[in-house]
């Protein structure tokens, strides 16, 4: 029954992403529609999605249809530039017969659907800022919790505790997400020395970071390769630091000290022995044998405390020597998972803010991407497969909702600049043709028209197809390594002291 149920559950928020989907392009597409009527045009097709139609209706001399192929959709205006190659074809004796129309209302009508899509994300940030969506601790703060070894961060002298303020210039108000961000301004900075801003117990600090240009990861085989290089994303710098979280209890092991002492998942630890303390401090923190230490928690708006007693794991079997060695450096004690995200609540900024920083976000990508200095590159950007997966994500999380639509106002932001771009087939392209043909005062051939706008269908059908496989080799599984045990348990009789 569970299985079912789960199945079920599935096939209902593939549904549900679905039906995001096809309301953002209906919307946008509306938009040319409704512009196109009230600017007198002819409108010969109104379709959600590309290629031949699976379902189709005609109304008042207008077909609606829903197509095969599903990504876009297109408003078929015969007495504009029309993409053949997407919409099909229009009887050429019905193109001639209709009457010309003026520069203008090819403007009003190819820029009506970013304006759409614009109203949307509006509509969605309001309502986001209404009902307010999740956040965590570990995308908010700018506080270091964790410093690799041998890192980049390591090497400058970063160290957990420190409150990073800005890198290579960019000011940082979180450490997670697009924007003002300690991953986005890493990513995004020149490879090479950067000043790295950090205020360590109230004394502002500024250290060098080397940002490193990722190393290729090796291949078995050219068929490992080359798979790699059609799903597989290249890497984008880092210099491995982790934020600093509140523990969350997110699992406790059977038999375990956490589990003795009496943990349950989502307990929150406030202090231990009186004192504050955070998980990168508990993960590092070196037991004494035969310790016992004070957990002050939070369960339920309740705060109460455990008597905590670490000691080792009773049954260790592992076989990968990197693991291993990652076990003998620092072994589990408490038989407990952190939550990654530390605590999280329920915010939002205002509709102003949540729209302009998606406009901020995509204008600061597509500058990035078409850096030569930049380590990020088409091949990090998402398709519709990428974003029905985060859409997916979200849909099933709690509050996911409320995520989806903080997220569909940013998306919708991109979605009307990104076709405001000057590519013959957006409508970026079809605003600047009609612009081209008014200062003109005279069209341009119609043929040198079609060759420029297929040319770059088959070009933006071509990248979709390229990000598309690098979306789905984001949800493909990492390649298991064969006869690698991982075993770690605590008996419920006897146990090993800490060294």
């Amino acid at each position: 029954m569970e299985l079912i149920l789960s199945i079920l559950r599935f096939i209902w928020t593939i549904f549900l992403v679905i039906m995001v989907f096809n309301f953002m392009i209906l919307v946008h597409e509306y938009g040319h529609y409704i512009a196109a009527r009230w600017r007198g045009l002819v409108v010969d097709r109104f379709q959600i999605w590309f290629g031949k139609p699976i379902w189709k209706k005609e109304i008042d001399g207008v077909q609606y249809g829903l197509g095969c192929i599903p990504a876009g959709g297109f408003v078929s205006l015969p007495q504009m530039v029309t993409m053949e190659g997407i919409e099909g074809k229009v009887d050429d004796d019905v193109k001639d017969a209709l009457p010309p129309i003026t520069p203008l209302d090819k403007i009003i009508v190819a820029a009506a659907g970013p304006l759409f899509s614009f109203l949307l994300a509006i509509a969605f940030a309001i309502i986001a800022w209404g009902v307010k969506y999740p956040r965590a601790e570990a995308e908010m703060t700018t506080t270091v919790g964790y410093v690799a070894e041998g890192s980049a961060a390591d090497e400058a002298g970063i160290k957990p505790g420190d409150k990073i303020k800005s890198i290579a210039g960019g000011q940082v108000d979180k450490f997670l997400g697009m924007g003002n961000s300690v991953k986005w301004q890493v990513v995004s900075a020149p490879i090479g020395p950067v000043d790295v801003v950090i205020d360590r117990d109230g004394k502002e600090m500024t250290l060098k970071a080397e940002i490193k240009k990722p190393e290729v990861e090796a291949s078995n085989g050219a068929g490992d390769k080359i798979m790699k290089g059609i799903f597989k994303r290249p890497e984008l710098p880092s210099i491995g630091v982790g934020s600093r979280i509140t523990p969350i209890v997110a699992e406790v092991m059977p038999n375990s000290p956490g589990a003795a002492a009496g943990l349950e998942k989502g307990d929150k630890v406030l202090s231990l022995n009186g004192e504050k303390v955070w998980v990168d401090e508990l993960r590092s923190r070196r037991w004494t044998p035969g310790e016992k230490a004070t957990l002050k928690i939070e369960r339920k708006h309740e705060e109460m405390e455990l008597t905590i007693a670490p000691r080792l794991p009773d049954v260790v079997e592992i076989t990968n020597e990197e693991l291993l060695a990652d076990y003998n450096k620092n072994p589990p004690v408490l038989g407990v998972r952190w939550d990654r995200r530390g605590e999280s609540w329920l915010d939002s900024d205002n509709p102003v803010k949540i729209v302009t920083d998606g406009a901020k976000s995509i204008y600061n990508t597509l500058q990035k991407v078409f850096s030569p200095k930049s380590a990020i590159s088409g091949a990090h950007l998402s398709g519709p497969a990428g974003i029905g997966g985060i859409l997916f994500d979200f849909l099933r999380q709690e509050n996911g909702w409320r995520q989806v639509l903080f997220f569909g106002a940013l998306l919708n932001v991109n979605l009307a600049i990104l076709n405001l771009l000057p590519f013959p087939v957006l409508d970026g392209g079809h605003i600047v043709m009609a612009t081209t043909e008014w200062i003109r005062r005279k069209p341009t051939p119609v043929k040198l028209l079609l060759i420029v706008q297929n040319l770059f269908v088959y070009l933006l059908f071509g990248f979709m197809i390229f990000i598309t496989f690098k979306d789905i080799g984001d949800r493909l599984p990492g390649k298991k390594k064969p006869k690698e045990v991982y075993k770690v348990e605590w008996t419920p009789i006897g146990g090993k002291p800490v060294q």
